[in-house]
């Protein structure tokens, strides 16, 4: 069975999220190609291989660690361990999980009350983006930002899956 309409899906999803991200987010990406001369940068270039990393070694490593086992250095401290995001498609019959991903990350459906060791990176998102762009003339859509950074995880957890 193949999984290319789910990785288009994604892949058109996060070029379309990517045009909203502000040119900061994109700088460090296009700063250091831009030091190779004659160096054009595709919107790949500039929104998912590095930045997707970087999202996933800021958001997630500190508990799933950076090969996504669970193992990160904050896992000890936790009284439920971390799940292994190598293994999502193997244990959801091959296929990734998008969706619930997506929901679990963004925080969607939660109780008010209640307690979660994972936090609710769409509501951190938000706060932190509307942080930045506060004195900012710059205008935003917070939740095109905040979709585009989670796309950008699951975009990495799905190349983190043992095929």
């Amino acid at each position: 069975m193949s999984h290319t309409p789910q990785r288009f899906q994604v892949a058109a999803a996060l070029l379309v999220a990517l045009t909203a991200l502000p040119p900061a987010y994109a700088q460090s990406a296009a700063s250091s190609a831009a030091s190779r001369p004659g160096t054009v940068l595709s919107p790949r270039d500039i929104g998912s291989r590095d930045f997707d990393r970087r999202e996933y070694e800021r958001s997630c490593a500190s508990c799933h660690g950076a090969s996504g086992k669970g193992d990160g250095v904050l896992a000890g401290l936790l009284i439920k361990n971390p799940p292994d995001l190598t293994q999502l498609s193997r244990t959801n019959q091959g296929v990734f999980p998008f969706q619930r991903l997506y929901q679990v990350i963004e925080g969607e459906g939660l109780p008010v009350h209640g307690t979660r060791e994972m936090p609710v990176w769409g509501r951190e998102y938000r706060l932190e983006d509307g942080q930045y762009f506060t004195d900012s003339p710059t205008p935003y859509d917070p939740q095109a930002l905040v979709r585009s950074r989670i796309l950008s995880l699951l975009e990495y957890i799905n190349r983190l899956q043992v095929r």
